[in-house]
């Protein structure tokens, strides 16, 4: 009768004393603001589309009213919830915009539901160039300048798709390559899934709408207290169809939408309204002691960014070890002493911090020292690994791509062929390999290296030798 190894293994987890460094941003529910709710049995807000609750697909009451006042609070036109994660605000966007064949300006890095948009969409999509920071070996943002020589060479594109900030929080001033977009009749959707915070300001990085973006989707729940899977679309645009964005959500979106999500939506709104600027103050204030405590530790460093162009968020803190440890290891490390972090890549360990400035770091810090103080040096310390700046087409339209065949080949024997899937490190979900790109040297060395970093590698085939598809 006890066969549920799901829910024993989040009990377990539930019992632990730990400490969330990663999302979603209430924190596991230990959020100051989330526990001073003391909501009951979550399963009483569970109902369905019942008098007087409206329906999210056709509101006209309490959920009209809820997205009218998110719509107010981020400057936009109009606002939705999402209830299916910023991947279905993703989707909806690109297929509201794209058609077959159609090119769009994409960024490499961009999270895998922009290309699996793409697929559907069967469009084809034109990589835009990157700044990669090499302390940190992950790419940063679009070049922009580069950027805009790309886009005076596609006058018929329809789109174009940005990340920003990027998965450890480093953000870029979007407005020039925007403007210069819309100048060419070009809308501009940017996947703002770490910035639903931005909206406070100084000393946040700016959000995507005030920067003219036609289409912002963001993960409230990333930064915000709201349940996982609840995100954000704003729009504000001449050049974007309302009404077919509209449509698309009702084809992606569950018929049977989550009312504890939506409600989680409305409170996250109202928390980051109501944040005020003394609430701000105290905020940097308790991180930067924070960082201060961790930079007194002798086994750790933070990670910055040196390019100027770019402005890292607050709740983003990247550490390393000193002792050459990779990322995972270091990841594994703190987890001894119940915190448990974002991602892990090579050499780094990501945190993401509550907003939250009533929060205590004494415990945290505490943790961090007992975990780190006893690190050995690890003497075969693996080399310090940089994404490679691919910029290459994929080799066919997202539509030609359909009618292909597969096989599998051993990785190593790969180079030369067109991938059939996308290959993707997870977290964070940024493919290193698109389907239908050729697979390159540079490629196949770098997945063999983050693979023997112990990083997820999702459609990579592990067998005796790691194996991919590719197109015949």
């Amino acid at each position: 009768m006890n066969n549920m190894p799901l829910l024993n293994a989040l009990k377990e987890f539930v019992n632990k004393e730990t400490i969330s460094l990663h999302v979603p941003g209430h924190k596991n529910g230990k959020h100051t603001y989330i526990k001073d709710l003391e909501l009951p049995n979550i399963l009483s807000y569970d109902v369905t589309e019942l008098n007087g609750l409206d329906d999210l697909h056709y509101s006209s009451e309490v959920i009209y009213e809820a997205q009218k006042i998110l719509a107010e609070v981020y400057n936009a036109e109009e606002s939705f919830f999402l209830v299916n994660g910023s991947t279905v605000g993703n989707l909806a966007s690109i297929l509201a915009i794209c058609n077959e064949n159609d090119e769009v300006f994409v960024q490499r890095n961009c999270h895998k539901s922009i290309f699996h948009g793409l697929l559907l969409a069967g469009a084809k999509p034109i990589f835009l160039p990157l700044d990669i920071d090499e302390e940190l070996g992950q790419p940063l943002g679009i070049n922009i300048n580069q950027s805009m020589n790309v886009i005076k060479d596609y006058p018929n594109a329809k789109a174009m798709i940005l990340t920003n900030p990027n998965y450890y929080g480093m953000s870029q001033n979007l407005g020039n390559i925007i403007e210069f977009a819309h100048s060419m009749g070009i809308p501009t959707i940017v996947d703002e899934a770490h910035g639903a915070h931005f909206i406070i300001g100084t000393p946040f990085p700016e959000d995507a709408l005030s920067m003219g973006a036609d289409i912002v989707i963001q993960s409230a729940h990333k930064t915000l207290p709201a349940m996982t899977m609840g995100s954000y679309l704003h729009i504000k645009s001449k050049l974007v169809s309302k009404e077919k964005i509209k449509e698309m959500l009702r084809m992606l979106q569950s018929s049977s939408p989550s009312y504890p999500i939506m409600a989680s939506l409305d409170y996250a709104r109202n928390f980051v309204e109501s944040f005020s600027s003394d609430r701000i103050i105290q905020l940097q204030r308790k991180i930067e002691q924070f960082m201060k405590g961790v930079c007194e530790l002798s086994n750790l460093n933070i990670v910055t960014t040196g390019h100027l162009n770019y402005k890292q968020d607050l709740l983003k803190l990247i550490v390393k070890s000193k002792k050459g440890h990779t990322g995972k290891q270091l990841q594994e490390i703190f987890e001894t002493e119940g915190i448990y972090t974002e991602l892990s890549d090579w050499g780094h360990v990501l945190f993401i911090l509550p907003l939250d400035e009533k929060i205590d770091y004494n415990d945290l810090i505490s943790r961090i020292k007992k975990a780190t103080d006893s690190m050995n040096f690890i003497e075969n310390k693996q080399p310090k690994l940089t994404v490679p700046n691919f910029t290459s087409t994929v080799s066919y339209s997202y539509a030609g791509l359909k009618k292909k065949r597969k096989m599998v080949k051993n990785l190593a024997d790969s180079v030369g062929e067109i991938s059939a899937e996308n290959i993707v490190p997870y977290p964070p979900g940024v493919p290193i390999l698109l389907k239908g790109e050729l697979i390159t040297t540079k490629h196949v060395d770098y997945i063999h290296n983050i693979y023997q970093y112990g990083m997820t590698i999702h459609n990579l085939i592990e067998n005796k030798n790691l194996q991919i598809e590719v197109l015949i």
